[in-house]
């Protein structure tokens, strides 16, 4: 199956390159913020944001009254992105420093008391300025110090996407109370672009309280020096995902593969069978090196010995080996494979990575985004990455057809909300005569309201894309995915401002009026395909091809900003199972009793049959042929369920 989504960037090396002080572009824009009290810092991974926070934290310390910097990584592994960093050689004014005794997620002293014990002999430790810990360790510290000894610190949560606003978050309650009680600063820092994937990371009124410095994804990779091209696809596989596997897994492009959780209906319930089996399609294990733990693999195709990491493996003996080992890699040539389960997605560094290759559908897009970013380092071994998703294609026999359709359906949209994410950014403004011309970078829309206030203002710049992952995860939004029939108005005028609505509900009607065209005009142009003849340019919406200085807000709302996915789908699948997708949106919808169904199913629709030679359609115009239909689908699912 071709690539759902293909983006080729520009390499202008702009996201690379560093100023008099040693900063890349990312972080220059970042150290403009540096006397922010609450700095909420989204930027994709790799574009360097444990480097920003060394500045940040440094110039704080040295300019701001700051006594004491606690940074906080999710795993001891992430740690050693904040190791001791020689900053005065490239410019800036200090280099950061960590004595060992202080940086926790260094191997040993692996005990919750004895890293608290540290912590705390941190806090009291006058000539001490930086500690690094985990924030589990950060979640026990807190209860074994005073909250007042927070005061005049700056804490720094790395991966904050794992904060979230529910009550039962205690990393979230932490920062909560600090920012209530304290004078301290905050650092928040995430790779991800979307605020959790049901529960917010951040209140509204918690929100509004920081100051956001935003690097989109398009920023970083249009700035490369080597990448030239990222693809998104999908396989799909029946049965058990170790028949496909490899028909997806090319050996020769340096991998990182995700197998399913075990609890995941992918998955075969025996993890380190699926490993052992994935090894057996590959080749034969010579060897397992002593000092590395990586397995020597000679591949069945020609004999080739390949170095695979196997990260699914959790006796810790052998796990911290290979975990050491990983961190310390420096040449191309150090690895070519790893197979994972939990491991190697967030805050893990291998630029040589090429493929990203996920195995079942993964139900966070925060989660998807780290992947997708294990693969997207800029590296000279080359030139395009690729992120590839191998999920169950739905099998209308099985009684788990629904799961699968809706997972099936999910991981489209999260390929539609990061086409959204990779493609550039336009600013939007209201075209006031016919004549104007649209500058570069800016797009002008007869009829187009702008932000009216600054709220909006903020939403339109900061949201957009956490908005957009709402939308696209909406149920009623994901049965129109695979359809022609609903009508782009309904879901332009109808289910978007619902979905905003519940993300927003303190906006007044005109705020979310605004809100709306600027989330529907944005899709629309970001889902389209520009072209050029003469001096004109034509972009295609859905089946419309429209001239760029004739856009206007009524014949945006009339196009279907999601139409990409049902062509996807149409174009990519087989009849059957297009059909099969179809039926099962469709069942989830009829009302109807078992009386009607079988009155209908035996008294009417053969009748029909013989005369126009198929079965009725469930989209006819015609209501006495759509509920006959409706009836044989309501069947069909009834039986599969039983």
């Amino acid at each position: 199956m071709p690539n759902f989504v293909d983006v080729t960037y520009a390499q202008t090396g702009d996201s690379l390159n560093t100023n008099p002080m040693g900063m890349r572009d990312m972080q220059a824009k970042a150290f403009v913020a540096k006397n922010a009290q609450y700095l909420l810092l989204k930027a994709p991974p790799a574009s360097g944001k444990s480097r920003a926070l060394m500045f940040l934290a440094l110039d704080k310390l040295y300019n701001q009254n700051i006594k004491k910097v606690i940074v906080a990584v999710p795993e001891r592994s992430i740690g050693s992105s904040f190791a001791s960093t020689d900053l005065t050689d490239h410019g800036f004014f200090a280099d950061w420093k960590v004595e060992n005794k202080y940086n926790l997620c260094t191997a040993g002293g692996d005990g919750a008391s004895s890293k608290v014990g540290s912590f705390v002999a941190f806090m009291k430790d006058k000539s001490a300025t930086i500690l690094v810990c985990t924030h589990a360790t950060l979640r026990f510290a807190f209860d074994a110090v005073k909250e007042s000894d927070f005061n005049h610190c700056l804490i720094s949560i790395d991966e904050f996407h794992h904060i979230s606003a529910d009550a039962e978050n205690r990393l979230g309650e932490v920062m909560r109370s600090i920012m209530r009680n304290t004078s301290a600063h905050i650092i928040a820092m995430t790779g991800s672009y979307f605020r959790g994937d049901s529960v917010p990371v951040l209140l509204p009124e918690e929100e509004a309280k920081f100051t956001k410095v935003v690097y989109n994804y398009y920023q970083q990779l249009n700035g490369y020096k080597y990448l030239k091209t990222l693809g998104i696809g999908y396989h799909f596989y029946q049965r058990s995902y170790l028949t496909a596997i490899d028909e997806v897994l090319d050996t020769d492009k340096k991998t990182i593969l995700h197998i399913p959780n075990v609890n995941a209906g992918e998955s075969t319930k025996d993890k380190y069978k699926e490993v052992d089996q994935i090894l057996d399609i590959i080749g034969d294990v010579e060897y397992q090196d002593e000092n590395t733990g990586l397995l020597h693999v000679k591949r069945h195709k020609d004999g080739k010995v390949i170095k695979v990491a196997d990260l699914v493996n959790d006796n810790p003996k052998d796990r911290d080996k290979v975990s050491a080992f990983l961190q310390g890699m420096s040449t191309v040539d150090d690895l070519d494979l790893i197979i994972a389960l939990g491991m190697a997605k967030e805050g893990f560094d291998w630029p040589y990575c090429e493929h990203a290759l996920t195995v079942g559908y993964r139900g966070s897009l925060t989660e998807i985004i780290q992947i997708i970013g294990r693969a997207t380092r800029d590296s000279e071994n080359k030139t395009h990455s690729q992120f590839t998703n191998l999920i169950a294609q739905p099998d209308a026999e099985n009684d788990a057809v629904k799961l699968s359709v809706n997972n099936m359906l999910k991981a489209i949209s999260a390929s539609l909300l990061m086409e959204q994410v990779l493609a550039p950014n336009f600013i939007f403004k209201t075209r006031k005569f016919p004549d104007e011309e649209n500058e570069a970078g800016t797009i002008k829309v007869t009829g187009f309201k702008e932000p009216s206030t600054e709220r909006v203002k903020q939403i339109v710049e900061n949201d957009l894309n956490d908005l957009k992952a709402k939308i696209l995860q909406d149920e009623q939004l994901l049965k129109a995915l695979p359809s022609d029939v609903i009508d782009p108005e309904v879901i332009n005028k109808v289910l978007i401002p619902k979905i905003i609505q519940k993300a927003y509900p303190d906006l007044s009607n005109e705020e979310l009026e605004v809100i709306r065209q600027h989330v529907v005009v944005d899709s629309a142009i970001k889902n389209g395909e520009v072209k050029e003849v003469g001096n004109k340019k034509f972009i295609r919406m859905a089946d419309k091809f429209v001239n760029i200085d004739e856009l206007h807000i009524d014949l945006i709302d009339k196009i279907n900003p999601f139409q990409k996915a049902f062509e996807v789908l149409s174009k990519n699948v087989t009849a059957n199972l297009l059909k099969t997708i179809q039926d099962t949106i469709d069942a989830g919808r009829i009302e109807m009793t078992d009386e009607e169904a079988v009155i209908l199913y035996r008294d009417k629709i053969p009748a029909f049959m013989e005369k126009v030679k198929r079965e009725p359609n469930i989209h006819s115009s015609d209501p006495q042929e759509k509920r006959m239909a409706e009836a044989i689908v309501y069947l069909r699912n009834k039986r599969r369920r039983q």
